[in-house]
């Protein structure tokens, strides 16, 4: 099965997470082409000095020192460059000069010929052209158990809320945000972890359950599990108080 990942430009976790997604992908399956957009954290486009203030300025100094620093590190390690990782790994890199969603778009991932495409931080919202695209459609990872905490960073939110568990959810992708039907989920307790701790477990296991549904749509062995909307949460980016709350609950980021 031919696979086309769509993706953008996350310079923490997604190189360690393809590379881990590379080494369980089942038999008979290979990533033919990979579209990398621009990194967007906030869900929509903003100038890098317009992220950084609004870093600062919601999450604090410390956060934004940490990161600072740690974005620094991933651009001088090329280990951590996804362009290199996918060069490295002979996957051809789908560049595109208009949003996803435009006929020059569609028509370019079109020309590699996916059976399947797989969203890895998809950061827009895919519309028919892109949803049909592929004869076995089109699959997103959430790191959250749909239908609940849909949307924006569902590592800090189930931590801001005191949950004691959180999960991956890989779904069939629709036009809505996040509401399509779930193919795999698996649970996984918050414990005394940081953020940062979870969002690496959780994103370790969502390559664990990409791998999975992958293997059971090849086999036509999907079960659908309920999206429930009745029961969906949604939540978009923090703010200050949300973050000041989060610390006060005794939460930790790193």
């Amino acid at each position: 099965m031919k696979i086309v990942i769509i993706t953008q430009n996350e310079p923490f976790y997604l190189t360690k997470s393809l590379r881990h997604l590379l080494n369980i992908l089942p038999d008979n399956s290979e990533i033919v082409g990979c579209v990398v957009a621009d990194v967007s954290p906030f869900g929509k486009k903003e100038s890098f000095l317009t992220k950084a203030k609004k870093t600062y300025v919601i999450f604090g100094l410390k956060f934004f020192t940490y990161y600072t620093l740690k974005y620094l590190k991933s651009k001088v390690n090329s280990n951590n460059n996804v362009f290199n990782f996918l060069k490295s790994n002979s996957i051809p890199i789908i560049t595109l000069d208009q949003p996803i969603n435009k006929d020059k778009s569609v028509n370019k991932i079109k020309s590699f010929k996916p059976d399947l495409l797989v969203s890895i931080l998809g950061n827009q919202i895919f519309k028919s052209p892109i949803l049909n695209l592929a004869p076995k459609g089109c699959i997103n990872l959430h790191t959250a158990l749909l239908p609940k905490y849909r949307g924006l960073m569902p590592s800090f939110w189930v931590m801001k809320n005191n949950e004691k568990k959180t999960g991956v959810s890989v779904f069939y992708v629709d036009e809505g945000i996040d509401s399509g039907p779930i193919i795999v989920q698996t649970e996984v307790e918050i414990g005394n972890r940081t953020q940062e701790e979870l969002i690496s477990h959780t994103k370790k296991l969502g390559m664990e359950a990409i791998a999975k549904s992958i293997d059971l749509i090849q086999k036509n062995e999907v079960k659908l599990i309920e999206n429930d909307p009745s029961k969906k949460t949604y939540f978009t980016f923090p703010t200050r108080q949300d973050v000041l709350d989060f610390k006060k609950n005794g939460k930790k980021f790193f």
